[in-house]
């Protein structure tokens, strides 16, 4: 029996069943330090996950350990109904950063969150309960965002406070447009939103998107598609939301913000911002324009979001991250690491695509007969496991292994993983053709 089976036993009989755990034998992870984590049983693994893009520069960072511990000493909770002076400082940088004009800075505890305080936000402003969103999205756990969430696996309920009508474009690779240049496909897309509109009652609040769909497994459109999109959206007064939950912060390498890429037509209007910003601890919020932002005319407050302890966390994490240059390593790491798993993907039947930018990476699996495999991706999740590497998986179909290591990631460590990657997909393509047969 290992370690972690009485826990996972306690576990089943404490926690909702739709609680999802990794693994046939699910892991309790006990302590961090930079690109490694270690179990219960004492096992090392290379950590290509980071929490979910959480841990994005590294785990137990000594500059984000040290901000927590000093600030942790001194008030741990005040809320918003006081000053805080992290918190004026890390939105100054944030507002700085968002490229949005005269922006205004709201902090939560949750991607989910975020993005249900921009639903908020946009429909308030809008007078509209009409959002467009993305097939394929994901934009959290709560009962407005699940009700914009494209991704069926993730979307337990059909009802929702809000209409929500999903245009195309989200998917490169499948769909009715995939055998278009990527110049057809951002015409047919922007067609496809036009007609979109031509079934809305009035007017539609905004649109949110997320520039590389990380649940849906890595997926974007071609640079330049929201960008399309933006001059449409600015004919009928729509606003942009851009969700940079796992996009933002230079993950991506060559940008920044994801949106970025799309910039041709000027910044969005709202952004939503989470996970990689706190490296583990629970920072969300949201950037809009003044006058998107100050549009409520009720009081309200956050209790926990933008806390002195997390704001202190965020504080010493961006700076490090700018003053390291993370997102050039993102770029010049990442970058190898795709170069490299590319390579891996050519040899071996099992593997669709490779896609993604930066220390960003999705790996989609498919089976003999060219159909997603689900299964291929949880078999490489448990043989990555046993080699001592810690991947994701997503996609719509669950095909699609998610690799996003913390930003600080080195080459040496970036072709370590590959190489136990590697072992993984083979030994998964090999297991299948067994069960299969001739």
């Amino acid at each position: 029996m290992s370690p972690a089976a009485p826990l996972h036993d306690r576990h089943r009989a404490v926690m909702p069943s739709w609680l999802a755990l990794y693994y046939s034998e699910p892991l309790e992870l006990t302590h961090g330090e930079g690109r490694h984590v270690w179990d219960a049983s004492g096992k090392r693994y290379l950590d290509f996950f980071g929490g979910i893009l959480t841990t994005m520069t590294a785990h137990a960072l000594p500059e984000v350990t040290k901000a927590v511990s000093e600030q942790a000493g001194r008030i741990l909770h005040t809320s918003t109904l006081y000053l805080d002076r992290h918190m004026v400082e890390l939105a100054e940088r944030v507002a700085s950063l968002s490229g949005i004009p005269d922006a205004r800075v709201f902090f939560t505890t949750s991607g989910t969150e975020a993005n249900d305080a921009a639903l908020l936000l946009a429909t308030t402003y809008r007078g509209s309960n009409q959002i467009l969103a993305m097939r394929n999205s994901y934009h959290g756990r709560s009962f407005s965002t699940v009700g914009i969430t494209g991704n069926t696996s993730w979307s337990p309920t059909s009802l929702s406070p809000l209409q929500t009508l999903y245009v195309h474009g989200g998917v490169r690779g499948r769909g009715p447009y995939a055998h278009l240049s990527d110049g057809q496909f951002i015409e047919a897309c922007v067609a496809d939103l036009e007609d979109v509109l031509g079934q809305a009652h009035g007017t539609v609040a905004a649109l949110i998107a997320e520039p590389v769909q990380g649940v849906g497994g890595f997926t974007a459109p071609p640079d330049g598609l929201y960008a399309a999109f933006r001059e449409v959206l600015k004919r009928h007064g729509i606003l942009w939301i851009t969700d940079e939950v796992q996009t933002g912060w230079g993950r991506t390498g060559d940008h920044f913000w994801g949106w970025q890429a799309h910039a041709a037509s000027g910044p969005p209007d709202l952004l939503t911002f989470a996970k990689g910003i706190g490296n583990g601890m629970s920072i969300g919020g949201v950037v809009a324009r003044a006058d998107v932002m100050n549009c409520l005319g009720a009081n309200s407050i956050s209790t926990f979001g933008g806390s002195p302890v997390t704001m202190a966390a965020g504080l010493a994490n961006l700076t490090y991250l700018i003053e390291h240059d993370l997102q050039g390593n993102a770029r010049r790491v990442g970058g190898l690491l795709l170069e490299r798993l590319r390579a891996i993907g050519a040899g071996l039947p099992i593997v669709h695509e490779v896609r993604g930018r930066g220390l960003m990476a999705g790996v989609e699996l498919v089976g003999r007969d060219g159909s997603p495999s689900p299964d291929a991706a949880a078999r490489t999740l448990e043989h990555a496991r046993e080699r001592g590497l810690l991947i994701g998986k997503g996609g719509r179909e669950g095909n699609t292994l998610r690799i996003a290591p913390p930003m600080t990631l080195t080459v040496a460590e970036a072709e370590e993983g590959a190489a136990i990657l590697e072992e993984a997909l083979s030994r998964a393509q090999q297991d299948l053709a067994a069960e299969e047969g001739p």
